[in-house]
């Protein structure tokens, strides 16, 4: 009985981490104002429409199907904008913005993601490029 008792502490336990984990939908007039300013200032031209939250991130849409990742503060982590825009100027460092429009002028960019070693962006052309913290090209993935 006592390690019956303990099975179901476990189980009850792992069933409550997860269900904190899951991702719950947060009504966009909820949002941080740092995540709604980030959108109308890069956005102007779009709405979000759809957003989610769980234990350390938001994920939202916009009414263009984009999708932008944001950290528990507010700071965007990802821009996906499936191949239906190109990722806005602003937010690229200078340095990842001048190699991509002198090595790949005809393919601008349709996602960046903050990673642990810099950033990693894709370019319309299916190329996923690497970057250090200082923009400096480290590579390309497969």
């Amino acid at each position: 009985m006592k390690h019956m008792k303990m099975i179901l502490a476990a189980v009850l336990g792992l069933m409550m981490s997860t269900a904190a984990k899951a991702d719950v939908p947060v009504p966009v007039d909820q949002l941080p104002a740092a995540i709604k300013t980030f959108v109308q200032q890069h956005f102007p031209e779009n709405t979000l429409v759809y957003a989610e939250q769980d234990w350390n991130s938001y994920e939202c849409r916009l009414n263009n199907g984009t999708k932008v990742e944001f950290d528990k503060k507010g700071e965007w982590k990802k821009v996906d904008c499936e191949m239906m825009t190109v990722v806005p100027a602003a937010i690229i460092p200078a340095p990842i913005k001048e190699y991509v429009s002198a090595s790949f002028a005809d393919s601008p960019i349709i996602k960046i993601e903050k990673e642990r070693y810099g950033y990693k962006v894709e370019l319309a052309n299916d190329l996923e490029l690497m970057f250090n913290k200082q923009g400096a090209f480290m590579g390309m993935d497969d």
